[in-house]
């Protein structure tokens, strides 16, 4: 029986629909198989073994294992993408971020070499910062008083949850090491000082005590001297410096002027002595050990005559939360972190350990010490714009460095730490590390006009009106842009105690800067 050729057209018409069909079921078992390949391709790029293919920090497994994210109580072990990217529960800034870093990592691995990267340096809260998104903290950690809090914890915790937004807060500003354990790292109060032998810090051995100083030095004419420390086996060099005329500020064809260092005007200084190097933790800790006290009496001004108490009166510091040095040392670096109340409390007890006027440097005598008799933005000549990163050339060309690095110490050859004096070459005057470093506080408070008050010629000039002090000098991490001899900054009092917890903020130690320190000048009788 023959088909009708109707019925030979519907059955061809037929064949069309079965092949989409085939078509559709194919698809989407390609397109199952392909997200379940994308699934396991993101699954694997998770993985801590993947993570470390491309990030040769040679300590980073290990750190990791060490840390409280790995090794603790609860058994809870904490991976690579979970503080790294933010939380899964956002997807796109998850999937963003992580195909984001991921090819810069990629990069980095074929086409930089990991033996030139500054491992401390990235190890740093500055850099960090950048790669803990805060909200992966808060998804894991939603409790934020859980059971077993100690009650600074609690104080502490309190303090994030009330100013996070405010302040703009992050987990990481105080437990740094939670994920990569760092021992030079602590967020708790200090006890004892570390890499000071003194017969007079908390818990310290008993030491020979017969060689320490049992007299200051005797200045019987104005030239350089070695001060001794009576009770203690620290001395430090002051500079005599003669003191004159010289022109304060810089012009305004001088390359990075700022409005606040103009008009340039005349000044006169009287004869001083200024320390030949930073205030160091030596003498810092001498310090603390020997006026260690919760007292917060306010010191009598420096510059009031026969004012000061007697040396064990005066009021110290109050134990710092974690290391003040951050790990870098102790010793002959400079003393940092500390507020400018502490820094003339320092002052007023070396004066009365010496008997002699110790005190901050006013802003006049500091540019007049770190000029050298020079005219020029350094005291060793050359062009800031040959030794800074600013600028769009940089992208292209470095940065001049050989002249410089040999007097300044600063963001192209500290490794983003301070170092020690023998670093670098005394200025003229024979001064060391007036332009680096770390800033230096002076007894000014800080006027953006100060130099437009007072006339073209003035002699011994303080400022005393304003909120914030006159810090100077650039630090360890500054570009040379801020290192000129006439170049003016100035303290941020509320954003330096962001992340101090405590109530009342500290008035010894700042939480929120690192390059902050000073040096001492002692004033000549004639």
């Amino acid at each position: 029986m023959k088909r009708s050729k109707s019925n030979r057209y519907s059955f061809r018409e037929k064949k069309p629909g079965k092949r989409n069909k085939f078509l559709f079921l194919a698809g989407l078992i390609a397109g199952v198989a392909c997200m379940i390949g994308l699934y396991q391709t993101s699954v694997y790029f998770s993985t801590d073994a993947s993570c470390m293919s491309c990030h040769v920090h040679p300590h980073v497994e290990n750190t990791w294992k060490l840390s409280k994210h790995v090794n603790n109580r609860s058994g809870t072990r904490v991976h690579c993408v979970d503080c790294h990217l933010p939380p899964h529960t956002d997807t796109w800034a998850h999937y963003t971020a992580k195909a984001r870093l991921g090819l810069k990592d990629l990069w980095g691995w074929i086409a930089k070499d990991s033996a030139d990267f500054d491992w401390d340096r990235l190890s740093e809260l500055e850099h960090a910062t950048t790669y803990i998104p805060n909200a992966s903290c808060k998804d894991c950690h939603p409790n934020l008083f859980p059971e077993g809090m100690t009650p600074d914890a609690v104080t502490a915790h309190l303090y994030y949850e009330e100013n996070e937004k405010k302040l703009d807060l992050q987990c990481i500003s105080c437990h740094l090491d939670a994920g990569h354990y760092n021992p030079r790292y602590a967020h708790a109060k200090m006890t004892g000082i570390p890499g000071i032998s003194d017969a007079n810090a908390p818990g310290a051995a008993p030491v020979d005590t017969s060689l320490y100083f049992k007299e200051p030095a005797t200045v019987a004419a104005f030239a350089d001297y070695t001060e001794q420390i009576p009770g203690t086996p620290h001395s430090f060099r002051m500079i005599a410096l003669p003191g004159g005329t010289f022109r304060m500020g810089s012009p305004a064809d001088e390359t990075f002027h700022q409005p606040d260092e103009s008009p340039v005007r005349t000044v006169t200084l009287s004869p001083f002595f200024m320390a030949e190097v930073e205030t160091t933790w030596n003498l810092y800790w001498a310090f603390y050990a020997n006026t260690m006290s919760e007292g917060r009496t306010p010191p009598a001004t420096v510059y009031a005559n026969n004012s000061n108490p007697d040396a064990d009166a005066i009021s110290g510091p109050t134990p710092p939360f974690g290391f003040p040095d951050q790990g870098w040392g102790v010793g002959d670096r400079p003393a940092i972190t500390m507020t400018h109340y502490a820094a003339e409390t320092f002052c007023q007890w070396l004066s009365r350990k010496t008997g002699k006027k110790y005190r901050l440097p006013t802003e006049a005598e500091w540019e007049y010490a770190a000029r050298g008799g020079t005219e020029t933005p350094y005291f060793f000549g050359g062009d800031p714009a040959t030794f800074s990163d600013r600028g769009f050339w940089r992208k292209f060309f470095d940065a001049q460095t050989d002249s410089i690095a040999s007097y300044v110490i600063y963001a192209k050859n500290s490794r983003n730490k301070t170092n020690e004096p023998s670093a670098v070459k005394p200025n003229p005057f024979g001064l060391k590390n007036m332009l680096g470093n770390v800033m230096e506080y002076c007894a000014d408070k800080y006027d953006p006009q100060a130099y437009a008050k007072g006339g073209e010629s003035v002699m011994n000039p303080l400022a005393t009106a304003g909120e914030e002090w006159v810090v100077r000098g650039g630090n360890y991490a500054s570009d040379a842009a801020l290192l000129r001899a006439a170049a003016r900054d100035y303290t941020r009092h509320e954003a330096w105690l962001k992340t101090d917890p405590q109530q009342p903020k500290s008035i010894w130690w700042y939480s929120d800067i690192k390059g902050i320190g000073f040096r001492v000048v002692c004033e000549y009788n004639h």
